[in-house]
């Protein structure tokens, strides 16, 4: 059953890069809505260290994460085995937004695969990490992944971008300040 581990370990590292689809859960402080997302693009996730783990935020159409993350910094990341061996593996941690400006973002950059629609990285400092059984989890199987969301991001210019984050990534569903204005300027880079 399941197993706390006290540091990402070669197997739990080999595992997580495996997976095609992880999720992220946060939740503001006083009541709201808890929020789960689903990501893709296996290469918009890294280990940095043995307790440090960092994903590439996109585009979307909110911006809960952020929110969250901003007022009390919780997080749990969670991988699911669709395919082989039933295994689940959550990391949960306190989160911090790195955005463009911020002087780590270039460095954290390159650890990621190329795509247009970047926002900021979300660096996680994982205080416990634990895995489970997944008996009950589906197999699935990956095809490939989805390109919509890079393509979406890819066709629009600068001013499109700015004016998309203003409109939809400025507060969280729930009022939490989300984006600030100097933050929703897009990324001039690739990642």
């Amino acid at each position: 059953m399941g197993k706390l581990y006290e540091k990402l370990t070669d197997r739990l590292r080999e595992f997580i890069s495996a997976q095609p689809v992880y999720f992220v859960a946060t939740a503001p402080s006083q009541g709201g809505h808890v929020n789960v997302s689903p990501k893709g693009y296996a290469d918009t996730f890294t280990v940095i260290d043995d307790l440090t783990v960092a994903y590439l935020d996109l585009d979307g159409s909110g911006v809960e994460t952020i929110s969250h993350l901003r007022d009390n910094g919780r997080i749990t990341v969670m991988f699911c085995a669709f395919q082989g061996p039933p295994n689940i593996v959550r990391l949960y941690g306190t989160g911090r937004v790195v955005t463009p400006a911020d002087e780590s973002f270039a460095e954290l950059l390159p650890r990621f695969g190329p795509h247009p629609g970047v926002r900021s990285i979300i660096v996680v400092n994982c205080e416990r990490i634990a895995d489970s059984c997944g008996f009950a989890v589906p197999f699935m199987a990956f095809e490939e992944d989805r390109s919509m969301l890079d393509e979406w991001a890819g066709r629009k210019d600068v001013q499109q971008k700015r004016a998309y984050r203003a409109k939809n990534n400025r507060e969280s569903i729930d009022g939490l300040a989300g984006l600030s204005a100097e933050e929703t300027d897009p990324v001039t880079q690739h990642s």
